[in-house]
């Protein structure tokens, strides 16, 4: 981290965490972060589900929830981007404050609830988007919806011309009873919607399914039975947590999402029996606690085809992201592999 980057994290910590997150995304908008450019080399070229990415590093959905700051964040070294929750109707979200720093822990919890400016807005601003990024939608379901399962073929249907992939987002604790869409007949049901919209699309696209990391080993394998009969392209592992185990935070009590350093033994254990439970048929994005290149090497031998990560940004910033591509291609060489999928599964 640079002197300036790490002056320009003090600050925002001296800021509420909700206002912080908007002023660092305005420095995007206004230049003031570093773009490091495109990060890659033979080793860390992959491919995932289809798409071509420089390397494996991408960042997770919820940073940028409106698609406001597409330009600068494809030059902050990122292999792939992912935006939203975008649901039919634009909404608030929960009531403030939301969004809570756990420094003693490095974690955020968040209470969001889908605050986005709604498909249509999003959609306008993904039209503008850098088409030489890789750049992906996490749909999401409006809270009063009648029927939150048609939500995300609705959001679908109308960002798809716009993104290179899209992610059905049934594992926010955010929203009440959205997890009990991961159970075996409404995933199938509803992934059978999205995928019927994705048959009508002019351009086919992958479709990914994210899960929370708070499943049983019973849940996880009907998670992964579903996954491989329902025809999605892959998987992203994990969501938030419930759990509060081991914090020490005096905020560790507030009711939401925890991401960040405290979930990445959980959200690997869960990463890497999915990989088994599907047979290594899907590929699988990792997320959940990544802060280092040693971070995401770990999730990629646990059966990881690519990451992401956000949390670790509140306290390492945007430079952090060259330091694990940069430094996950020397562990991939120090380990003899010529490529990420060499490694993947190696361990899990």
């Amino acid at each position: 981290m640079t002197a300036l980057e790490t002056a320009g994290l003090a600050l925002l910590h001296r800021f509420d965490p909700e206002t912080a997150h908007a002023l660092a995304l305005r420095a995007l908008q206004l230049g003031l972060a570093p773009t490091t450019g495109t990060i890659t080399s033979p080793r860390l070229r992959t491919t995932l589900a289809g798409l071509s990415l420089p390397n494996p590093v991408g960042l997770a959905a919820g940073f940028d929830k409106n698609a406001v700051a597409l330009r600068p964040l494809a030059r902050a070294g990122f292999g792939f981007l992912e935006v939203g929750a975008a649901t039919p109707r634009p909404q608030p979200g929960n009531p403030k404050p939301r969004l809570f720093r756990l420094s003693e822990d490095r974690a955020v919890i968040n209470r969001f609830g889908f605050n986005n400016d709604g498909m249509a807005r999003i959609a306008e601003r993904l039209g503008t988007r850098p088409r030489d990024a890789i750049i992906g939608l996490n749909l999401g379901a409006n809270k009063d919806s009648e029927n939150r399962a048609a939500d995300f073929a609705t959001v679908l249907a109308t960002c798809a011309a716009h993104v290179d992939f899209a992610t059905v987002n049934v594992s926010s604790p955010n929203t009440e009873k959205l997890r009990d869409l991961q159970g075996k007949d409404a995933l199938s049901a509803l992934l059978a919607g999205v995928m019927e919209t994705r048959s009508t699309l002019k351009r086919r696209i992958p479709i990914f399914l994210k899960i929370a990391p708070d499943l049983s080993e019973a849940e996880i394998a009907d998670v992964a039975e579903v996954a491989l009969g329902s025809g999605i392209d892959g998987l992203i592992a994990t969501n938030t947590t419930l759990d509060r185990d081991g914090l020490t935070s005096p905020h560790r009590g507030e009711t939401g999402g925890l991401s960040g350093q405290p979930l990445f033994d959980k959200s690997t254990r869960v990463l890497a029996q999915l990989y088994r439970a599907t047979e290594a048929k899907l590929p699988i994005i990792g997320v959940g606690g990544i802060a280092s290149a040693e971070d995401a090497y770990a999730k990629i031998r646990a059966g990881a085809s690519a990451v992401q990560l956000y949390s670790a940004l509140v306290y390492h910033g945007l430079g952090l992201i060259p330091e694990i591509a940069r430094g996950l291609d020397t562990l991939l060489e120090r380990d003899g592999h010529a490529s990420v999928s060499d490694a993947v599964g190696t361990a899990h």
